[in-house]
């Protein structure tokens, strides 16, 4: 495992769904991760990667951003509203979009500030009580509202059920953005990116599978 091999992959799943080369962006999920790893996958040239917790990118990633051109982080966690401004001003995508307020407050923050990163609702396709999203019946109607707003809804995530098949999930969402005009995808991970790709999929959001495993120690 590592960078290479999961370039590899992806590409071969690419072509296997008939898809261009290059047409899926891989995220590099750095969560957790010890710098010196960080730094090797950056060293190989890769320039995107996936935090989960504001606080923790903002302890990271500015510092290896002045010192590798061209990089860009997307924030793929929950995020809370009085993080809302630091995370905008962090990242270049935010994932995690997933009710009212938080879409009100990113509004407010994108017109006094004059940008705003581009912006995935999260959907939780599995109606799971402790997971984040919007669910799938309230989707059109909350997209409706964040364009409404003038937020650069650039697509939608999810994270399917661990104990469920990850593609019935993935092709969920592919139909709630197809009727919404939405282009992105940001779904798959280590287990199952191929399948992603297969459905559509135009981020991947691969962490262990690049790094190794983490150590929540």
């Amino acid at each position: 495992m590592g960078l290479t091999d999961i370039r590899d992959r992806v590409a071969k799943a690419e072509a296997g769904a008939g898809r261009d080369p290059g047409s899926v962006q891989l995220i590099a999920v750095s969560k957790v991760q010890p710098l010196e790893r960080v730094e090797a996958v950056l060293e190989q040239g890769h320039k995107l990667f996936g935090e989960n917790k504001v606080q923790e990118a903002r302890g990271k990633w500015p510092e290896f951003m002045e010192r590798y051109e061209g990089v860009s982080v997307h924030l793929i966690g929950p995020l809370q509203t009085n993080k809302a401004r630091q995370a905008m001003e962090l990242f270049s995508a935010i994932h995690s979009v997933d009710r009212p307020k938080l879409a009100n407050t990113l509004a407010r923050l994108a017109q006094e500030t004059g940008a705003c990163p581009d912006l995935f609702i999260q959907v939780n396709t599995g109606e799971e009580e402790q997971k984040a999203g919007i669910l799938p019946a309230d989707a059109d109607a909350f997209i409706a509202e964040c364009r409404g707003l003038d937020l650069p809804i650039k697509g939608l995530m999810c994270i399917p059920p661990v104990e469920e098949t990850p593609s019935l999930h993935f092709a969920l969402l592919g139909k709630i953005a197809d009727r919404n005009g939405l282009e992105g995808l940001s779904m798959g991970m280590s287990s199952d990116f191929e399948e992603a790709i297969a459905l559509g999929a135009t981020h991947v959001r691969v962490g262990s599978a690049i790094f190794g495993e983490r150590d929540y120690g």
